[in-house]
């Protein structure tokens, strides 16, 4: 008898099941109060390449944790990174109009609802987590906290917001800039990496591995998006391009340059796929995500 050849997943399949899980768990659009369900499902499913699901399952299939719940973490990834996407878009912080080709949330919806789709996604996620089926409880508490500590402060998410704003036309240190980058993006990456090898009760060599690579890739892949800021249009990004420099945002290309932008990512991402050497070919589709990263144009 011949063996089973199982196939693997492609990054679209990876994407449907992730949306699958949104649109059963957020409620639907028709729900009272009808406004804020509509302006979270606007945002939710305004597009999106959902990487940071994508890289919870990846991680965690690595280490053989199940893909159902891997995706339903995924998800849970996804809603706290469009919360992020709505806040981060308001007046009083990029005041951006457009994010993945579409009307930002407080545009279509005022800046009260946009506010509040952004919290209620956030609050979402983490009743999600709080009910995951498939672990123990004590694996879910370690994603959970992973999770928090990500997008909180001293050294996650809104710690890297606010260092982001506040040096707006003055000089930037390397130190600084590092900082902004690895807190405001590069911290969720890493998490989404770190939740799904949790969610397979990793030992602390596989652990180690897979953090390197999230924290290399999750820099790498700030720099990416300085670069196409400068480089590409708002066509290609689906927002609005050119929005760094004018507003004096602390960025790769505004400290070092292009080309050395360039090679710092390119470096990292070696990095990261170095780290995964122990796994040898099992590592392989985080490999192709990583150095997918600094390829794309959106």
């Amino acid at each position: 008898m011949s063996a089973t050849v199982q196939v693997r997943p492609s990054l679209d399949d990876l994407r449907t099941l992730v949306d699958r899980d949104l649109d059963y768990l957020l409620p639907a659009s028709n729900v009272y109060p009808e406004s804020i369900h509509r302006a979270m499902r606007h945002s939710i499913f305004a597009g999106g390449k959902r990487l940071r699901p994508i890289l919870c399952i990846e991680s965690g299939g690595l280490l053989g944790a199940p893909i159902g719940l891997l995706a339903r973490v995924g998800a849970a990834l996804e809603m706290i990174h469009t919360y992020s996407l709505i806040h981060d878009d308001l007046p009083a912080l990029d005041n951006d109009d457009l994010r993945r080709g579409k009307p930002t949330c407080h545009v279509v919806f005022g800046e009260a609802i946009a506010i509040l789709a952004g919290d209620a996604l956030l609050t979402l996620a983490f009743r999600v987590l709080s009910e995951l089926q498939g672990a123990p409880p004590e694996r879910l508490v370690q994603i959970i906290r992973e999770l928090a500590s990500a997008i909180g402060t001293p050294e996650g998410m809104i710690a890297g917001q606010v260092a982001d704003l506040e040096p707006r036309r003055q000089p930037v240190t390397p130190h600084v800039l590092e900082f902004i980058h690895r807190a405001k993006t590069g911290g969720l990456l890493r998490a989404s990496v770190r939740s799904g090898a949790l969610a397979a009760n990793p030992n602390g060599e596989d652990l180690s591995r897979l953090t390197t690579y999230g924290e290399k890739v999750g820099l790498a892949f700030q720099i990416a998006d300085d670069l196409l800021d400068v480089l590409g249009t708002s066509a290609q990004l689906g927002k609005t391009a050119g929005k760094d420099k004018r507003q004096s945002k602390a960025t790769y290309p505004s400290l070092y340059g292009i080309e050395e932008s360039r090679r710092i990512a390119r470096q990292l991402v070696d990095e990261a796929c170095a780290a995964l050497d122990p796994f040898a070919a099992r590592g392989d589709p985080l490999r192709e995500i990583a150095r997918l990263l600094i390829e794309r144009t959106a």
